[in-house]
């Protein structure tokens, strides 16, 4: 009996140092030899139906009369980034829970848009709502739209200004809170990607719809002095980081300058979108040509000095050329649905193809059971859990 005993504590010991071997092996990774699933879009609670339908009477016609009028380039420039015809309704056809609660199910990546707000109240009485009341559509027959902190000046987390606009945190500033006190209590979790698009195309939907304030270098500074407050510079990898001793963030890139997951454990990575606004770009890297002292890493092309973060949405279209960035040190985002139509159509092709492309960041709108199509579509990483081995350039770490 105490043979048998010695005996399976030995087996347990060696199955502990081999659990610890593999772990090891995998803290071994650099940041970006790993692959994770995300939400776009994670704050958004949904648009009223009878809001929606208002809205999607107005921009419909208007949507197919400027797909006419684009010349072929831009067209095919459209297409790539929405590649199936659908209507507004359908293309908002999602809404989430907290951010806790997704980073709870395993999700490692969210999305926040950012609107500024520098005096506060410019979003407190969204024109869709007016519109509505104008219909005779009293405020309390809507879905709750929750006004903490609009009174308040700093930016704003919403999708479409006037319209889109429910949100599970209204204040920067609260979202990045939330964020901290769930780091806070899961300790040594994987990297945490969190995309920022600073919003200031106007959407001028419904009649007296106010648009975007621009991002100008000093709004840029105050995001970032916003990100080094609350959620501290010791949990964000920043371009600083990668860039080292390298000339330009590009090459440290490209020399996989990237830190050790083990290094990488507990903190965030903020990558920062600009939509249209070539004006947000200046804002960003004025100044700072690789990015020096800032908190994200910019939305950019292979080639340019601050090149590190890719946006390269349509994994289908871009199935070559994905695989090769990733190869060269990039961290890519792609998408596993786009504008719900895969989960309407039950097709996990998309999805299939995002992971298979080695994009670290896999964003998806599905991520439970129980879309609004009523298809089985569910999007979860292969193998299941939080994180895996990039299946394009982990190589021997992960074997």
């Amino acid at each position: 009996m105490k043979l048998k005993l010695l005996r399976n504590g030995g087996a347990m010991a060696l199955a502990m140092v081999a659990m610890a071997a593999h772990a090891q092996r995998g803290d071994d990774l650099k940041l970006n030899q790993i692959q994770i699933v995300g939400t776009h879009n994670s704050y958004s609670q949904g648009v009223d139906p009878q809001i929606m339908a208002m809205a999607d009477a107005i921009i419909g016609p208007r949507m197919s009369q400027m797909a006419a009028r684009m010349p072929p380039a831009a067209r095919a420039q459209y297409k790539e980034y929405h590649p199936n015809e659908v209507s507004m309704t359908e293309a908002l056809n999602y809404r989430y829970g907290t951010l806790s609660e997704q980073l709870d199910a395993g999700m490692r990546s969210l999305e926040l848009d950012l609107n500024r707000d520098p005096d506060g109240a410019r979003f407190l009485r969204p024109a869709a709502y007016e519109a509505a009341k104008a219909k005779g559509i009293a405020e309390g027959q809507l879905l709750p739209h929750d006004k903490t902190g609009l009174d308040q000046p700093g930016l704003k987390v919403m999708h479409i200004v006037d319209f889109d606009v429910r949100s599970s945190c209204n204040l920067f500033t609260a979202c990045l809170a939330e964020l901290r006190r769930w780091s806070d209590a899961h300790p040594n979790h994987e990297p945490i990607f969190i995309l920022l698009e600073a919003k200031s195309d106007p959407v001028p939907i419904f009649p007296g719809s106010k648009p975007p304030l621009p991002f100008t270098a000093q709004a840029f500074d105050e995001m970032d002095a916003d990100l080094f407050k609350v959620i501290g510079r010791e949990r964000i990898v920043t371009p600083d980081k990668v860039r080292g001793a390298y000339p330009t963030l590009e090459a440290g890139v490209k020399a996989g300058n990237w830190p050790s997951l083990k290094d990488a454990r507990g903190k965030f990575v903020f990558l920062l979108l600009t939509a249209l606004d070539t004006n947000g770009l200046s804002g960003y890297v004025g100044g700072h040509p690789n990015l020096e002292g800032r908190a994200a890493f910019l939305e950019s092309k292979p080639g340019q000095s601050y090149g590190a973060f890719l946006l390269m949405d349509n994994a289908t279209m871009r199935a070559k050329e994905i695989p090769e960035l990733v190869r060269q040190g990039y961290l890519v985002r792609a998408r596993a649905d786009i504008e719900t139509w895969e989960a309407k159509a039950n097709d996990m092709g998309r999805a299939r193809q995002a992971f298979a492309s080695g994009a670290q960041i896999v964003s998806t709108d599905f991520y439970k059971p129980g879309n609004a199509y009523g298809t089985d579509y569910i999007v979860k990483l292969p193998g299941g859990g939080a994180m895996r081995c990039n299946p394009v350039n982990a190589g021997k770490a992960c074997r």
